[in-house]
């Protein structure tokens, strides 16, 4: 049975930023996760570190046309044969972010897709596991307003790469100008944009980010 947390009993200065890189959009159990990468933050200090970061080991002869294919092989440096010799099995991952995440305040640049597509979904099954916080990418796309190209009153949601380039000064974490889609690099990259947002008073760790404007 999954631990229940009140949000309200955890600081909410510390911060646990999360990103995958999957086989595809369409989410488990269609889709696998590849490559995971966790920061901590300390919102209040303006700090970020790297805390977990591992590729998935999976049995790739098993695989399908659609999982060798996957658009991560294509454009990371990321490779098939990566994950067919990965120190740790898939299973062995996730026991880790469990383990690492469990009663953490967390979030992720796309909430929707990490979590609702993959974390809370079977073989994690990380649903009120640990207390979700509000997804950097929502409140990123208020800072950024980037016109809806289909004329939607709402802003469009930016890509990572242009609200780190948007919102952040200094490439804080070490981008150098291209995003290399690889899970712990876009954790950081993420992780600074939430950083930048909460110095400007644009992110709050909770409620919906558009009472802030």
């Amino acid at each position: 049975m999954c631990p229940s947390f009140d949000l309200d009993s955890i600081p909410p200065r510390e911060i646990y930023v999360i990103d995958t890189e999957t086989t595809g959009l369409k989410g488990a159990p269609e889709d696998l996760v590849l490559d995971i990468g966790i920061c901590r933050v300390d919102l209040a200090g303006g700090t970020a570190e790297d805390c977990y970061s591992a590729v998935l080991g999976y049995e790739v002869d098993e695989w399908n046309e659609y999982l060798t294919n996957a658009w991560i092989f294509s454009n990371s440096d990321l490779t098939i044969d990566d994950v067919a010799s990965a120190e740790k099995s898939a299973s062995r991952v996730i026991g880790d972010v469990r383990r690492l995440l469990r009663g953490k305040n967390v979030t992720s640049y796309n909430t929707g897709y990490d979590f609702g597509k993959f974390l809370y979904q079977e073989p994690w099954n990380m649903r009120g596991w640990f207390n979700e916080c509000t997804d950097i990418m929502k409140s990123a796309s208020l800072v950024c307003k980037i016109p809806s190209p289909y004329g939607y009153k709402d802003y469009q949601y930016p890509k990572l790469e242009a609200a780190y380039g948007m919102i952040t000064e200094g490439d804080p974490a070490d981008l150098h100008g291209k995003q290399d889609h690889r899970a712990l690099s876009d954790a950081r990259a993420a992780s600074w944009i939430m950083i930048s947002m909460f110095r400007n008073g644009q992110y709050r760790p909770r409620g919906p980010p558009e009472e802030l404007f």
